[in-house]
């Protein structure tokens, strides 16, 4: 089987004319049918992204655990302790956006990278690209398991009941939060091929990102003060994040209000709203990954030039 290329002339340093890959013509569907060709090569990728992080480590996949232990104890300290945010069992409520927010933080920075790390193996081996970004990804669904065990313990150490019928909601809301994070993962690391300079943006709109996603403090503690300022409280929904990180507080930590000054922390809505919450997203996570391919393959003919 060929593939069908389109070249367009450019002029080299030395003027001479240069033929440069434009564009690979591949429909969206054989390429998902490479990809799929192609799962043997992703889980080998994914296991040696795995083996290189922790590559010479004592304790190996136990620092994926220790990572929101850490979290937990400082936020716990911080926000607990010293500044008394009167949220009861802020260990829960903390793990269930903090599981959420690792995956997603985790996977961008490595997938973004992912391309020109592995210049090497582009110039040598033909096989489709995305398996590269695609692996990380996988790793990162290999560490939200690990750190979801930490919740779990939690869970058995509070004594902290969950409610069954939005937790059914957890696996469609990790299917939206994975198309959405494959998308981007697949741009990003095209991208970075010939914008060195967007891995290092990256990290300051993860920093930014953690903020406006309502992990440490409530819902509607952003919401209503969106409403004071005459603004409508669905603007906080924009956030893509912030529809997986509710499902996964109002099912685990299954409260919308506490105690101590009736704080209000989430919408006091039915599992309806959340699941059409989710559908949206996952929506959008699937029109940007068909546009990320699409972007991927119409930049990638160039990649052994770039690298």
């Amino acid at each position: 089987m060929t593939l069908s290329l389109r070249r367009e002339p450019a002029v080299g340093p030395d003027g001479d004319g240069l033929s440069r890959v434009v564009t690979a013509q591949v429909s969206l569907g054989r390429r998902l049918r490479e990809i799929w060709g192609a799962r043997e090569l992703l889980v080998a990728l994914v296991r040696k992204e795995l083996k290189v992080k922790y590559k010479g480590s004592a304790v190996g996949f136990v620092w994926s655990m220790l990572n929101p232990v850490m979290y937990l104890v400082i936020f716990y300290l911080v926000f607990s302790t010293i500044l008394d945010n009167g949220i009861p069992l802020f260990p829960i409520w903390l793990l269930c956006g903090l599981l959420v927010w690792n995956f997603f933080s985790s996977v961008l920075p490595s997938a973004t990278v992912a391309i020109v790390s592995n210049g090497a193996l582009i110039k040598k081996v033909s096989f489709p690209r995305e398996v590269l970004p695609l692996a990380s990804v996988g790793a990162g669904m290999v560490h939200f398991a690990l750190q979801g065990s930490v919740l779990l313990a939690a869970l058995l150490v509070f004594r902290h009941g969950v409610d069954l019928a939005f937790l059914a909601l957890l696996p469609y809301a990790m299917v939206a939060l994975v198309v959405l994070t494959s998308a981007l993962a697949i741009f990003l690391a095209a991208l970075n091929v010939y914008v060195r300079d967007s891995q290092h943006l990256l990290d300051l709109a993860l920093l930014a990102w953690f903020w406006m996603t309502p992990i440490i403090y409530p819902f509607r503690q952003a919401g209503d003060k969106l409403v004071e300022n005459g603004l409508p409280q669905w603007l906080f929904m924009l956030n893509p994040l912030t529809p997986v990180v509710v499902t996964f507080q109002r099912a685990i930590y299954n409260r919308t209000t506490v105690e101590r000054g009736n704080m209000k922390l989430l919408p006091e809505v039915g599992l309806g709203y959340h699941l059409l919450l989710l559908t949206a997203l996952l929506a959008v996570g699937v029109a940007l990954l068909v546009g990320a391919m699409a972007f991927f393959r119409r930049v990638e003919g160039n990649f052994a030039e770039e690298l």
